[in-house]
């Protein structure tokens, strides 16, 4: 396996904190993002490998393999597992080994002697973050995701949360020596929207609504998270009324059919520059108190 240093790919010395491995993720994150590079190959490539990267610095257990075991960092259980019992085998001195043999171990353990040669390996498991937006889990649909240079095809499922994760058994690293591969996590990202407020599958929002219609009642045009509607407006409709839209919420995960609610409150918006006659009018309501 190619040695890939982290480091140099987040552009950190070794000795970064956590807090700076997160700024410089962040930073890069926000860089190369797909959305931002829809068309650009070579971002997407860097993307995946900053996630990659970040997954393993920020990680206290396994930056620390990873700065004792180098590229095998992923299999140094499977190597102190060994080292421990071939210490116990070992009757003299000087016959044990230690993380500095880690590579020959590996050597020996995968590519030396036929009993060693059928030592079986579970590949490593991979994590990656998938962003999407509100409109984006209102159905169920196939997308596809490519990682550590494999493209895979899922299904997104309708209404899922932000930080879900997913597990999709053997799409890890390849297993060694024929064993079997892990496993990769998904961990679903939902941007905020700019109108609509998600709570559990239930949306808020807040919608204008001029001093006439407010008054007397009559119609006018809700958006919602799929289009737009009409909406009746009851007489003397108050500021801060919250009325509700039943089934214009987002789907709830795994319930076919299952939808919840929008909510909205309506704002009820003053008149401006009013004419002449308008002011004369208000003078005469104003006057029948």
């Amino acid at each position: 396996m190619e040695f890939i240093d982290y480091y140099k790919i987040l552009e950190i010395d070794k000795k970064a904190t956590a807090e700076e491995v997160k700024k410089a993720y962040r930073k890069l994150a926000r860089k190369l993002h797909p959305d931002l590079n829809p068309n650009d190959k070579e971002a997407h490539k860097k993307f995946q490998q900053i996630n990659e990267a970040n997954e393993v610095l920020s990680d206290p257990e396994k930056r620390k393999k990873y700065d004792q075991y180098g590229k095998d960092w992923q299999h140094a259980e499977q190597f102190e597992q060994q080292r421990q019992s071939r210490s116990r085998q070992e009757s003299y001195a000087g016959d044990d080994f230690s993380g500095s043999d880690f590579s020959s171990f590996f050597e020996s353990m995968f590519g030396g002697g036929s009993a060693h040669r059928q030592a079986k390996f579970r590949g490593r498991d991979l994590d990656a973050e998938l962003h999407l937006k509100l409109i984006d889990i209102l159905k169920a649909h196939k997308q596809t995701l490519s990682i550590s240079g494999k493209n895979i095809r899922i299904t997104i499922p309708a209404g899922v949360e932000d930080g879900q994760v997913i597990k999709l058994k053997g799409y890890g690293e390849p297993g060694v020596n024929g064993g079997p591969a892990g496993d990769l996590y998904i961990t679903f990202r939902i941007e905020d929207h700019p109108k609509f407020k998600r709570v559990g599958n239930d949306l808020f929002t807040t919608a204008e609504l001029d001093l006439y219609t407010a008054v007397l009642g009559g119609d006018t045009t809700i958006e919602t998270l799929d289009g737009k509607v009409k909406m009746k407006v009851n007489q003397e409709t108050q500021q801060g009324t919250k009325v509700r839209l039943k089934g214009k919420g987002l789907p709830i995960y795994k319930q076919e059919g299952q939808i919840g609610d929008l909510y909205v409150t309506y704002e009820v918006k003053l008149p401006t520059k009013l004419t002449e006659k308008e002011r004369e009018l208000f003078t005469e309501l104003s006057q029948l108190k």
